[in-house]
């Protein structure tokens, strides 16, 4: 059974500045201090949390040549109700959700940016922000254009 949908535009082939200007900031988050995997599972819970079909494939396939077990991946969904992430995980999670649904954690904000305080610095609860801001944008570029998951071995 097929199910697929064609992509709408090449966006980065037909807007390639703004295109490049993204990828820029891609390499300004992936030279920051926040650890490859941590900004990996936050890319991939975010797009979860968007639909992002690609984003997702690809933040889990970055996952997994980390060396990251299947489980925590399989898990990342309900990061709050098992024991495999730790606490600095859990305040980044926790944060990229917060800015990814703005419209409905209001009351969360102050609380979560307080526990975010006691395990990232200034420096790098910029970086974070700027990094869930960042997989937002390409989140509704990969939704918004329909960008292609192409079937792939697992590594």
């Amino acid at each position: 059974m097929s199910n697929t949908i064609a992509p709408r535009l090449t966006w980065y082939k037909t807007a390639p500045k703004a295109f490049q200007a993204m990828i820029a900031v891609n390499g300004t988050i992936e030279s920051s201090t926040l650890g490859k995997v941590l900004i990996d599972l936050v890319f991939a819970r975010v797009s979860q949390i968007n639909g992002c079909a690609y984003c997702l494939d690809m933040h889990v396939r970055d996952l997994r040549q980390q060396g990251e077990d299947w489980q925590r991946i399989n898990s990342l969904a309900t990061w709050r109700e098992v024991s495999f992430f730790n606490e600095r995980e859990c305040a980044a999670l926790a944060w990229a959700e917060t800015l990814t649904r703005l419209a409905d954690r209001h009351e969360d904000r102050d609380a979560e940016f307080e526990v975010l305080k006691a395990h990232f610095s200034e420096l790098e609860i910029v970086e974070l922000s700027i990094a869930i801001a960042q997989i937002n944008a390409w989140n509704r570029m990969g939704v918004g254009m329909r960008s292609q998951v192409l079937a792939k071995a697992m590594p």
